[in-house]
């Protein structure tokens, strides 16, 4: 039998829990309560600060700065785009944003991965954590990441020049180098053929089907891409152009391209717009003694339809990088849009006061 003693004791204890739980209970509630009514004010807008309401805005909370460190970009670069200028660019901001950038060598310049390597490549980027945040780079064809069963899929970028400045350029590169490796000898040093007399005289070096190189690079790894004049393949490079990749800029408004990453990817592009304009490597890789072609040398080449399927994809990706970057700002106002959350339920208010 319990003495009185030992029940009183018992008694306290009990008491001691119950008050515990009661403490405990009470501080939660104050506490959501307080976070509820403090969160209500930055929706609703706090008078006595002069603060209009503003809505639910998206933050840089932690999961965006996880996010952010998780960061894959892949820059299949093609040729004769001023692609060294921007890599050199990247290359100077990697440093200085803490991110990887990492040059892709593949054997023998090929632009397409053999079966073992696309699985090996694909498996190595996805699990490779300690490269990340990481910029990929190199002279390969869009590779597909779904295909291979992956849980997430990097960002691809790149570069797009009309298609027969790049022939030309790459024509005289082979003959001339540039100013990035000016002693470095070409492999078609010492001839003096123009451009012009090569069309007259139908060489291989200026055949139409060496444009054929922009749309296998969006297009992939598929056969089909790479066989020139495939109408599927134009249709593929478009289809990836807009649902595979990030972001796809101009040679010609390379300023422009720097400018949306920078807004877009600050995690890795914050600067860049400064740096490319005051550094002396925006204008990277000139090709030397490049003669323009005369007007019907141009004419002539316009009448292939390799150049004419290359100039569509030109067309088509320069229609959609404008497109981008006229709804960066809000029309006839210069204001960048801005957009938040509304009508949001159950009611925030409702919330603090239960």
């Amino acid at each position: 039998m319990i003495t009185t003693k030992y029940f009183f004791l018992l008694v306290l204890i009990t008491a001691g829990f119950v008050f515990i739980l009661l403490y405990h209970w009470f501080s939660a509630k104050v506490i959501v309560g307080d976070r509820l009514t403090l969160r209500l004010r930055e929706l609703e807008g706090d008078e006595r600060l002069g603060k209009p309401p503003t809505g639910i805005r998206p933050t840089d909370d932690l999961t965006v700065r996880e996010y952010d460190e998780k960061f894959v970009i892949i820059y299949n670069r093609v040729p004769k785009t001023g692609s060294t200028s921007f890599v050199n660019l990247t290359y100077d901001l990697c440093k200085k944003n803490a991110f990887h950038v990492l040059h892709i060598n593949i054997t023998a310049n090929m632009h397409v991965l053999s079966l073992p390597n696309q699985l090996k490549f694909v498996r190595n980027i996805t699990a490779w954590d300690n490269m990340k945040p990481a910029f990929y780079h190199g002279h390969m064809a869009f590779l597909d990441f779904s295909k291979y069963g992956m849980p997430a899929k990097p960002m691809y970028i790149n570069l797009i020049r009309q298609p027969l400045d790049r022939l030309v350029s790459y024509y005289y590169f082979l003959r001339y180098g540039d100013d990035y490796r000016p002693y470095l000898v070409r492999h078609r040093a010492g001839d003096t053929m123009t451009f012009d007399e090569c069309v007259a005289k139908q060489k291989p070096d200026c055949d139409p089907t060496n444009m054929w190189l922009q749309i296998p690079f969006f297009c992939g790894h598929h056969a089909e891409c790479w066989n020139p004049g495939s109408s599927w393949a134009l249709e593929q490079a478009k289809r990836n152009l807009v649902s595979e990749y990030f972001l796809v800029g101009l040679t010609e408004e390379m300023d422009e391209f720097i400018e949306l990453l920078e807004l877009s990817l600050p995690r890795l592009y914050r600067g860049a717009v400064s740096h490319f304009q005051k550094s002396n490597k925006s204008h990277l890789r000139r090709t030397k003694s490049k003669v323009e072609p005369t007007p019907e040398t141009v004419a002539r080449i316009k009448e292939s339809p390799i150049w004419q399927m290359e100039n569509e994809l030109y067309e088509f990706a320069r229609d959609q990088f404008h497109f981008v970057q006229h709804k960066l700002r809000i029309p006839g106002r210069g204001v960048m849009q801005d957009f938040l959350y509304e009508k949001i339920k159950p009611n925030v208010a409702s919330a603090a006061k239960n």
